[in-house]
């Protein structure tokens, strides 16, 4: 693995706690800071449970399932399964985002949101959140549309080269 590979997992994990710790410091005090009154806020908020609050307060199954994920990732990205980078890079911000959600987990029994776009009332997310879905799509991508033309010409290098040895 080359050093990029290590290097967006820990910038991600640090880049994502150092605000959730801004956030818990100070922007707890004040609750929410309007950047775009009514369309964007900083507004902190402790979230006991998954994407949308899936599994509220179920900690111990989100950490299963997220020592499970990092499990996975960990090992695809070390077994190589994803022979592009872009798969590599997707696998390495899934891992960051996890990683950052877990730390909160671990440490808090909760996760620390901020990002609260109440135009639409989305959920309020974090940076390892964004982390997290930036790398899903990235990896749909990948899987949809490298992937196959990969394997695609795998296949005709295959096919002819044993057309050739027959020859």
């Amino acid at each position: 693995m080359t050093a990029i590979y290590f290097l967006i997992p820990i910038l991600g994990v640090l880049i994502d706690q150092l605000t959730k710790h801004w956030a818990a410091v100070e922007l707890k005090k004040v609750e929410t800071i309007p950047l775009i009154q009514n369309v964007f806020h900083l507004t902190y908020c402790e979230n006991t449970g998954a994407a949308f609050s899936m599994l509220r307060d179920n900690r111990a199954v989100l950490l299963i399932i997220s020592f499970v994920l990092l499990a996975g990732i960990l090992y695809a990205l070390l077994k190589k399964w994803m022979k592009y980078p872009m798969g590599q890079i997707a696998l390495c911000l899934i891992l960051a985002g996890a990683l950052g959600n877990i730390i909160d987990r671990v440490f808090q029994g909760y996760v620390v949101d901020f990002f609260d776009f109440c135009l639409i009332h989305f959920p309020i997310f974090n940076v390892a959140d964004i982390l997290l879905n930036v790398g899903v799509f990235l990896m749909v991508f990948y899987l949809l549309f490298v992937e196959p033309r990969r394997l695609k010409k795998e296949k005709k290098d295959e096919n002819d080269h044993s057309d050739g040895a027959s020859r």
